[in-house]
This record gives C-alpha cells, structure tokens and sequence, in this order.
C-alpha cells in the first residue's frame, strides 16, 4: 500500500472541528481520538462511501459522546479514506460500536475493505479560529 502524507489533512480537520464546535472539546483527558486509514476495493468504492456517510450521520445526530466523526478520501488515490474520530471517553467509541446503525454499516461494508490502519492518537494542540 502506497503511503500519503495526512498532515496538511489532519490540520484541516482539526481547524474545521474547533470553528464548528462550541460545547465540546477534543482536548479534554477523557476524549478517545482515533484515526482509521482505509482502502476500498475500487468496485465497491460508491457502496462503501454511501454506507459509511450514513453511519457517521446517524451516529453525529443520535450519540451525545460521538463528538466528531470526519470521512474523507485522498484525491490521488480516491480508494484511500481516512476516518478522523473523536469520542467523549473510550467508552462511548466502544458504545458506538454496538449501536444499530454501525452494525448495519459493518454488514454493508463487509468483505468491501482491503486495507485497514487504526491509529489511537493523543493531541499535542488542536486550535482553530471561531467565525
């Protein structure tokens, strides 16, 4: 699997998250923050991405410790998706994993996934401008 830079995306991501949220904060000792890298079989790539934009959906309106859910894919190898998680506590990404929605997104998504990375990170600094 050929290897990309998230940095600049990572950036964006945690810059967009701060203007957007005014009640939560990723930086609090209890948040659990993962990133998860993907590579989808080009064949199911349409199917995929469908299935993951209405977990992540149903997970952001109906999870009060889902604090952020990003999905985003690279534009050079639009196969490679990064999802970018921030949960209140670890207990609410263990929480999410039992919820019917991610269930019905894992049965979806089944056998559609080549590659998967998951990463659990720890913030040295997410800031952004409020607008």
């Amino acid at each position: 699997m050929q290897k990309f830079d998230l940095s600049p995306m990572l950036l964006l991501i945690g810059m967009l998250f701060f203007s957007c949220s005014s009640t939560s904060s990723a930086q609090d000792e209890n948040a659990y923050i993962r990133i998860v890298d993907l590579v989808v079989d080009a064949t199911h790539l349409e199917s995929f991405k469908t299935a993951l934009k209405e977990d992540i959906e149903a997970a952001v309106q109906t999870e009060p410790d889902v604090l952020m859910l990003y999905a985003v894919f690279d534009q050079e190898h639009p196969t490679y998706i990064t999802v970018f998680e921030i949960y209140a506590h670890q207990e609410a990404h263990q929480a999410h994993q039992q919820t019917p929605h991610f269930m019905k997104y894992k049965k979806a998504t089944q056998g559609m996934v080549t590659s998967v990375v998951r990463r659990e990170v720890t913030p040295i600094v997410l800031e952004a401008k409020q607008h």
